[in-house]
């Protein structure tokens, strides 16, 4: 059985054996398939929307603007003043469903609100929770047609027991979009009442892998999960690491600085670290001679196909 013979039975069956080991395998196949041994990872800089913070780490990869806009203008003067001194690296923020509620609250179109934060110099809409938009497909949309992009797609909590199903919708989502780049399918909102296991959120990672196989990068918040977690997703389809601090302090050791960390725990996973930005253009990592890394979606479309 390989990835790119699964039948939908035969997912049904992978999702609810407590045999890990298997899924975990051909999940790792069709991520070296498309990925090869390197493993992106993105130095974030988190700066909130309400303050005067314009400063951060010049090894940032990408600055993201944390907060839910309530006054568009004052949004769009905290962008323009942000990009201002970004001096080239990449901007990001916002919740694309904060953004559909806040385009509404204002009896405006999305696409206005996009494109005044497009003008004010933000790149990126930071993150689209799929089961906390209103349309997805429209107003991921929207996103592209403003002329910006969609850094990430993600779970706000935690799906449905038929995982296969819900992540089938993600990839018809990505068949209709074709503009998201990574998936993170682990919630970021935890449910204390019902907590997550690393059991279970191993599985849904490479669940995620075998059935999102058009969006070209499964990824793991390294801030909201951990290293531990990270590492052992490394090993079952994620390629992609979020969230990794740019402080580069060695107050604690060269070891416990958060980029000799971040290398050293994706080396011991068995693959190459390779730094990229906001854009998703690599930043150092391997030889051109290595495995290259295919984070377009033309990529993602090349892999196996599930029936």
């Amino acid at each position: 059985m390989t990835p790119s013979t699964l039948t939908d039975q035969e997912l049904a069956s992978l999702a609810a054996s407590p045999n890990i080991i298997s899924l975990g395998m051909m999940a790792d196949e069709l991520r070296r398939h498309l990925h090869g041994a390197r493993t992106t990872f993105v130095r974030v800089a988190r700066v909130p929307l309400e303050g005067d913070t314009t400063s951060w780490p010049s090894s940032a990869g990408e600055i993201r603007i944390v907060g839910t806009p309530g006054d568009r203008q004052a949004a769009i003067e905290r962008i323009r003043t942000i990009a201002a001194q970004a001096r080239g690296i990449p901007v990001s923020g916002f919740s694309l469903a904060d953004l559909e509620r806040a385009s509404a609250a204002e009896g405006a179109t999305l696409r206005s609100l996009l494109e005044d934060f497009r003008a004010a110099g933000l790149e990126l809409v930071a993150d689209a929770a799929f089961d906390a938009l209103q349309d997805a497909r429209r107003s991921i949309e929207e996103v592209n047609i403003a002329g910006l992009s969609l850094a990430r797609l993600s779970v706000r909590q935690l799906p449905s027991a038929d995982m296969p199903s819900f992540y089938k919708r993600i990839a018809d989502l990505q068949r209709r979009v074709a503009v998201i780049r990574a998936f993170a399918p682990l919630p970021r909102k935890l449910n204390p009442a019902l907590p997550t296991t690393g059991y279970d959120d191993v599985k849904r990672v490479a669940l995620a892998r075998l059935v999102v196989h058009n969006v070209a990068s499964i990824q793991v918040d390294w801030s909201l999960y951990g290293p531990k977690l990270a590492q052992v997703a490394l090993t079952v389809g994620a390629d992609d690491l979020d969230g990794i601090s740019p402080d580069d302090a060695t107050s604690e050791g060269r070891r416990r600085a958060p980029l000799a960390e971040i290398r050293r725990n994706i080396r011991a996973a068995g693959h190459e670290p390779v730094e990229r930005n906001g854009r998703f253009e690599i930043l150092d990592g391997p030889p051109q001679g290595g495995p290259h890394v295919r984070n377009d979606v033309s990529a993602a479309k090349a892999g196996p196909h599930l029936r």
